[in-house]
């Protein structure tokens, strides 16, 4: 008996291919400018105004703890919630981190005790809508904490009071001081200091003193403008002086201590300027499958504005996607302008070209693709110099890629830019300096040409056009990009 099935001679019942209605745009562009504009004006009018902040600090100085406790204080942890992580954290035998567990989600996070990924969450304040991004303060977890960073408006340091705590962050090797510089050299321009466990020194006024005239200077070394930079001591476990200091707990503060709360401060933080009429420019920093259909990414817009079924073009490829629909902080929206985190559902695109890094752009204003091009870069704090030909790896956004500093073109002096020394033969710790960068191939067995990345030079898009090196674990430089050769 032949079992004919098998050799497919029987007819095919047809397949039905369904294919996705793609929605219209439903604004011309002039009308698009229009009512962002309008919409912008209202933010502090009749809207809140709406900033992104990223958390930063060295492990456990208590990001994750205090913006927890935060979350609970604003209402946005309900006691439930509260009460559940109170007892899931009690039966791992880590009690302490219960606060924490409202932003450390996974298990691995919840089982180590640290934040690894960005956590997003947001929260209200009198003015503000705040977009909370609590990066990683571990070591190894620094390119997260970058991209992090990279999203944000503006910074808040936790810093740990306890005695010998506060110096290891701060020593080399420790993340206060590298986080500092990373976030002023990724463009944030405001930072609000929160002493934490000042609990643990007996509430002490010297002590607080001691570490805030550590860091002031530091900050401003760092290019923070003094009158941009907030202190505020609290405890976060006991929730003082996040949103009141009225507790019991908060006694002995309230006797040398008459500043704001920690949430007054948050309240006025400045969002930056909104370039809308820039070209669109959304740099991938997340990409997940879309809970209907489609494939879903998230970032920040850099410049621009997109609405509902509108045409984006994917670089690197010659993708183009198509918006179908629009979320900022889970909410639908028909568009999104420029300092927006949004959430983009994409179709007519195969989510194999959607990549962590890609940059999604307008078909008529291509961002361009770079191998080779100039930086103007400050040197951190390193032990080796910096020669012609040294290997870094290079971050933009949320993308990093090896390269090679392939020539030392000029020292600068720091404040007015003008060269002191024409091909220098080393660059050192605190040098200025204008270089070329080369990207490198990422594997000795693929391609022998490396692919260009999507960068833009600072002068026509500042957040397309910083950079961060990095080498051996630690960051050795950032800076801006200059010009592009392809």
């Amino acid at each position: 008996m032949i079992d004919l099935s098998a050799l497919n001679l029987t007819e095919v019942e047809e397949q039905v291919v369904v294919t996705e209605e793609i929605p219209k745009a439903s604004f011309a562009r002039e009308k698009l400018l229009e009512e962002a504009r309008k919409a912008i004006e209202a933010e502090g009018q009749d809207r809140k105004k709406e900033i992104s902040l990223v958390v930063i600090g060295h492990v456990d100085a208590g990001k994750s703890t205090l913006m927890g406790r935060m979350l609970y204080e604003l209402g946005r942890v309900d006691e439930k919630t509260r009460m559940a992580n109170e007892r899931g954290s009690n039966k791992a035998g880590k009690s302490s981190f219960s606060w924490a567990w409202s932003l450390d989600g996974t298990a691995e996070e919840r089982e180590r005790g640290i934040t690894m990924d960005i956590a997003l969450q947001s929260l209200s304040t009198l003015h503000r809508q705040i977009t909370i991004l609590d990066a990683p303060g571990h070591k190894d977890f620094i390119p997260n904490m970058i991209s992090g960073a990279s999203q944000a408006d503006c910074a808040l340091l936790v810093v740990d009071a306890a005695i010998g705590e506060f110096e290891a962050g701060f020593d080399r090797g420790g993340q206060t001081r590298e986080h500092i510089l990373l976030v002023r050299s990724l463009g944030v321009s405001q930072v609000i200091v929160a002493v934490n466990k000042l609990d643990q020194v007996q509430w002490s006024k010297s002590r607080y003193d001691e570490i805030c005239d550590f860091l002031r200077p530091f900050l401003v070394q760092s290019g923070f403008h003094p009158s941009k930079t907030k202190f505020a001591p609290v405890a976060a476990m006991q929730g003082v002086n996040l949103v009141t200091m009225d507790q019991e707990a908060g006694r002995e503060l309230r006797q040398w201590y008459k500043g704001s709360t920690l949430v007054d401060y948050l309240d006025q933080l400045e969002p930056p300027a909104r370039d809308i009429y820039a070209p669109l420019r959304i740099p991938i920093s997340n990409v997940f499958k879309g809970s209907s259909s489609g494939t879903a990414v998230s970032g920040r817009l850099c410049g621009g504005v997109v609405q509902v079924g509108e045409s984006l073009r994917v670089l690197p490829g010659d993708e183009i996607a198509t918006v179908k629909t629009i979320e900022v902080k889970e909410e639908s929206v028909p568009w999104a302008v420029a300092g927006m985190n949004a959430t983009l559902y994409l179709i007519s695109v195969d989510s194999v070209h959607l990549n962590i890094g890609s940059v999604l752009c307008p078909p008529t204003n291509l961002v361009p693709l770079a191998t080779t091009f100039t930086a103007r870069i400050i040197v951190f704090d390193i032990q080796i110099p910096i020669t012609s030909g040294a290997s870094i790896e290079l971050f933009h956004h949320s993308r990093d890629v090896p390269a090679t500093v392939s020539n030392l073109i000029a020292t600068l002096d720091r404040a007015s830019g003008s060269i002191i020394k024409k091909k220098p033969r080393v660059l050192t710790k605190g040098t200025s300096a204008e270089v070329q960068i080369t990207l490198r191939t990422h594997s000795l067995s693929g391609p022998s040409v490396a692919r260009p990345i999507p960068l833009e030079s600072f002068s026509v898009n500042k957040d397309m056009g910083r950079i961060l090196l990095r080498r051996g674990g630690e960051t050795i430089g950032a800076g801006i990009v200059l010009e592009i050769f392809g």
